[in-house]
Formats: C-alpha cells, sequence, structure tokens
C-alpha cells in the first residue's frame, strides 16, 4: 500500500483484508471498497460482490478488457509450466503470444516475475495491459488450482482448454482428491461456447470431466489423437501422432514419455489458431528447453547433470523412469515445508527405488525443521545410500564431488525458483546460480 491508493478489502483463504484496513489508511489508502460495512476516515464503497468490483477497477485502471485477447488455459498437477511454454513459442511464430505462469509472463522479448503460478486479479490485468501494449493477441495461461478456487480466472472466457494430468496434490488446501480434481475441472465451465476441451485420455481422473464435447489424447488406442511408436534416441524422442485421419511424425528435444504428452497437449492447443499442424510439426524439434524443467548441463569430469522442478510423487517418477539406466543418478532434493505431509513418504519410496544415491536437503522448509522432513521421506528405509546435508549449496556442491564419470546429477524440486522460503521470508536463493557457479570453478 502507497499514499494515493484504492484499497480493496478482498478475502483471502488465510487472511481477510477487511482486517487490514485501518493499517491501510494508516498507510495513505485515500479510498476503501469493502463488501461489509464500517465507519472509516476516508471514502468508504460498500459492494455487494467485491469480485465484480474488483474486475471492473482493473479494467478501468488498467484499461483493458479480457475480451481483447484469445486465451489458452492450462491446468493439472504436473506438466503445465512445459506445456503452456511449449504452446507458447509454437503460436508465437504465427500469432503474438504471450506467456503467464510459474515461470513468469512472457510478452515480446521481455519476461516480468511473477509471485504465483497464476497471480491475484489486479496482477492479472496488469500482465493484461502489458500485453496489450506489445499487441499480442493470444495469451496462453497456466490455471492452478488455487487460482480456480479463489476465482481467480472467473473473468475469463478461454478459447481452449487443456488438461495434463490429475494426481494428488495440495491436499493441504483440497482435503480430499475428488475436492482438487473437482477444482481443477471448474476450467471447463470457464470456456467459450465453442471452446476446445483437450485432456489426457490415458489420465483416470481426467477422464472423468463431464463435457459435451471433450478431445482425449494418450498412448491408448481408443482416444481422439493417438501417440504411438516412442523411440528415445541420445538427444531426441521421436514418436507418431494420429489425429483426424492423419499421421505425424515428430522429432522432439525433450526426453522422457511424460514430455510426450506435454509436448503433443501443447501442439494440439496450438493448432486449434488455424495454424497448420504440419508446419507446427515441423516447429517442434526447433524448440528450446523450458527454463527449471529437464535442464540439461554438462561438467568438465563427465557427469550430466539435471535441473528440474519435479516435486510431486507422480512428476519424480516419470522424471526418474526416463533417465538412462545405465547411469548412476544421485538426487539432490527435499520436501517444502507446511505441505502434505502424507505425501513425503512415498516421494521418499520413488526416490529408494530409483535412485542410485539420494541427497535430502532444504526445499522451501518454512516453518518445519528440514531434517525432520528428510526423516519423514526417509520413512522406513534403511538402505544406506543417503545423507542429509541441510544447507542446499552445500548439498549440490557435494553432489558434484561425489558424482563421477557417466553420472547423472539430479537436482529437483525448485527448478528456476530464485528464492528460498525460510519461516516468513523468501530469501534469494538459486539452484540454476549455485550450478553455473560450481561447473565455472572446475
Amino acid at each position: 500500500m502507497k499514499p494515493g491508493y484504492l484499497f480493496i478489502a478482498t478475502k483471502g483463504y488465510h487472511v481477510d483484508h477487511y482486517d487490514f484496513i485501518l493499517d491501510a489508511i494508516a498507510r495513505g489508502a485515500v479510498c476503501v471498497v469493502t463488501d461489509r460495512e464500517g465507519k472509516f476516515s476516508v471514502p468508504t464503497i460498500v459492494v455487494s460482490d467485491l469480485f465484480e468490483s474488483l474486475v471492473s477497477i482493473c479494467e478501468a485502471f488498467y484499461e483493458v478488457t479480457t475480451d481483447e485477447f484469445s486465451f489458452v488455459g492450462i491446468t493439472g498437477t504436473d506438466g503445465k509450466t512445459t506445456t503452456a511454454t511449449i504452446a507458447r513459442n509454437l503460436l508465437n511464430s504465427y500469432i503474438p503470444t504471450a506467456y503467464l505462469g510459474t515461470n513468469g509472463f512472457y510478452c515480446g522479448d521481455k519476461i516480468y516475475p511473477t509471485n504465483n503460478t497464476t497471480p491475484c486479479i489486479e496482477e492479472l490485468y496488469y500482465y493484461f495491459s502489458l500485453a496489450k501494449n506489445d499487441n499480442c493477441k493470444v495469451i496462453v495461461m497456466e490455471v492452478s488450482s488455487e487460482a480456480l478456487l479463489y476465482h481467480r480466472v472467473d473473468s475469463i472466457k478461454f478459447d481452449v482448454i487443456g488438461f495434463t494430468n490429475i494426481t494428488e496434490d495440495h491436499l493441504n488446501i483440497h482435503k480430499t482428491i475428488e475436492n482438487y480434481r473437482n477444482c481443477k475441472f471448474r476450467l471447463a465451465s470457464l470456456t467459450k461456447e465453442n471452446a476446445s476441451i483437450f485432456i489426457n485420455g490415458d489420465d483416470e481422473n481426467c477422464q472423468m470431466l463431464t463435457v459435451n464435447s471433450k478431445i482425449s489424447f494418450g498412448v491408448n488406442s481408443n482416444n481422439n489423437c493417438v501417440i504411438s511408436d516412442v523411440k528415445y534416441c541420445k538427444d531426441k524422442t521421436l514418436f507418431t501422432v494420429s489425429y483426424q485421419n492423419h499421421n505425424y511424425s515428430f522429432s522432439s528435444p525433450f526426453f522422457g514419455l511424460y514430455n510426450v504428452y506435454n509436448v503433443v497437449l501443447a501442439w494440439l492447443l496450438a493448432g486449434t489458431f488455424s495454424t497448420p499442424y504440419e508446419s507446427l510439426v515441423k516447429d517442434v524439434c526447433r524448440l528450446s528447453p523450458v527454463r527449471g524443467r529437464g535442464e540439461v548441463f554438462y561438467d568438465k569430469r563427465g557427469f550430466q547433470v539435471l535441473l528440474d522442478y519435479a516435486h510431486t510423487e507422480n512428476a519424480i517418477l516419470n522424471l526418474l523412469q526416463s533417465l538412462p539406466s545405465v547411469s548412476r543418478v544421485i538426487v539432490v532434493t527435499g520436501a517444502a515445508g507446511g505441505r502434505e505431509v502424507e505425501k513425503r513418504p512415498k516421494i521418499g519410496n520413488v526416490l529408494f527405488q530409483y535412485a542410485d544415491y539420494i541427497i535430502f536437503t532444504m526445499d522451501d522448509s518454512r516453518y518445519e525443521d528440514p531434517r525432520e522432513i528428510a526423516e519423514e521421506m526417509v520413512g522406513s528405509h534403511k538402505e544406506d545410500k543417503y545423507v542429509f546435508i541441510r544447507n542446499r549449496q552445500d548439498a549440490i556442491e557435494y553432489a558434484f564431488s561425489y558424482a563421477k564419470k557417466g553420472d547423472i546429477v539430479a537436482i529437483i524440486g525448485k527448478g528456476r525458483d530464485n528464492y528460498m522460503a525460510v519461516f516468513d521470508k523468501k530469501l534469494p536463493y538459486s539452484d540454476y546460480d549455485v550450478i553455473m557457479k560450481s561447473l565455472k570453478r572446475i
């Protein structure tokens, strides 16, 4: 809050901003918008629907409406960032397209940081105004379950949406997988009348989406879009897609079956904008890596470094299963504090099954002890193939000193995050920076 600002007393999951009106006034707020009566020393506007009022205010303040763009919405537990980034990069060659998600806001040749996968309403409209100023016509968005739960995107009518997968996650907020799944499904109600809806047809939860028309993709032959003949090469993945009575041969720079799904969904999403499917297939082979997702670096001592955001049981399983079996896999990871405790031993089981050596460390520990989090991940495992190193930078450097020629050091959980959440602070920290500094010292 700055002097001269308007304060809108919205209500969040943990915080009711009505309780901060007096503080906002003390900081210089000159007007208050709220949905409850109260006597304050500045003009106060009481409205019946804070959401509608907030949207109207944002439209007027930023001089932009959602009607000025076509929107692509992507939701799911894993793969949103990769899919959204690929879709944006494919589309941007044909139509000026922006990306909004975990990795920030990409518009033209600029990248703006974001605080959330799907920002709050007032931040969304700020980014929309930047897109308008840059003459973007399409916005590809990651849509999180929390954004759907708190109605952040209710003012948008999506032209096309895609579901990557739905597995157990964020149950600290949603409580049950049913609630989480149904919250994801809300995205289908925020579409235009003739919107295209793509689902992962191999995912049991995605199959439960009940809409009049949906297009399924996957390896099972009963899907509308069928993936087949997947072949993994050293620096690319080859596969075939059968869709609308045509066969398309892909050469993708992304490794792993899970990325085949991500590429195919991005290709389908981009193809709804009258972009030729065959041309998009050719564009796939020229794509660059997605920041913090499967980024590979090479050390002079002969081992590879893999940086990835994987932090759910499913994402970690998919990632580790995709790595070459001939290599020794060393994993540096932890689990976030203040999140689902019950998933920690499940993640630990995956790590002990697929990793040759595990270095447990801190990962946004917040108010929890990183060592206790690591012990919960270890669970009942007795194997002598892990160590705990509290400081994450020290853990990464230890992994590099432990690695030998031919090994893969997988640093997972934070991707390109630029902070470490400790207690109530976000301290500057970056796995990527640590990796770059460590490799350059060799």
